[in-house]
């Protein structure tokens, strides 16, 4: 397994070339993660996992790789609900709503449906039909899904959400394959 990562070129820099393998070749994904701040390459989604999980590699269990991905995945939700709540819109929520974004997540939110202007990042893991809890119902824009289940979808989750960007090779995936 290759994962490959370089510091991201500052906005006001020319973008860097891409790294090649030895034969010369391109790996088949790009990630942007960590706030901008470093650019990962490799060619599967388990390689992709290292940059956002050190240890992913080390980990043997399909158990252990889970819970490594639900953690990562409460980490980054933790992180995205505050950039969330420091936005403008927060000051338009209801008292009710603000508690809601605003709550400890080592118990995710229970809430019928959810409209407020500051969208609601949830984990999968927790909402039927995986987990035990009611899911919220709501426009898509004002919830904001991650999904661990597997290094694909908590990839694509985290890209659409908008904490990663993902990037492949033309033709390496099906077309709309990191949309909604």
């Amino acid at each position: 397994m290759t994962f490959i990562r370089t510091r991201n070129a500052s906005a006001a820099a020319a973008p860097l070339a891409p790294p090649t393998k030895d034969d010369g070749s391109h790996y088949v994904f790009e990630m942007i993660y960590d706030g901008g701040s470093w650019r990962g390459y490799a060619d599967t989604p388990t390689e992709l996992m290292e940059g956002l999980i050190p240890e992913y590699p080390e980990l043997l269990s399909p158990k252990d790789k889970a819970a490594a991905r639900i953690r990562l995945a409460l980490r980054l939700q933790v992180q995205l609900q505050a950039a969330l709540a420091a936005s403008e819109e927060f000051a338009q929520c209801t008292p009710e709503q603000q508690q809601v974004i605003l709550a400890p997540r080592d118990t995710p939110p229970v809430i019928a449906r959810w409209d407020a202007p500051v969208p609601l990042a949830l984990v999968t893991t927790f909402y039927k039909p995986t987990g035990r809890l009611p899911r919220p119902e709501g426009p898509d824009e004002a919830l904001i899904w991650i999904e661990p289940d597997s290094e694909w979808s908590l990839l694509v989750s985290l890209h659409q959400a908008g904490v990663i960007h993902v990037g492949a090779e033309q033709g390496a995936l099906p077309p709309n394959a990191l949309e909604k």
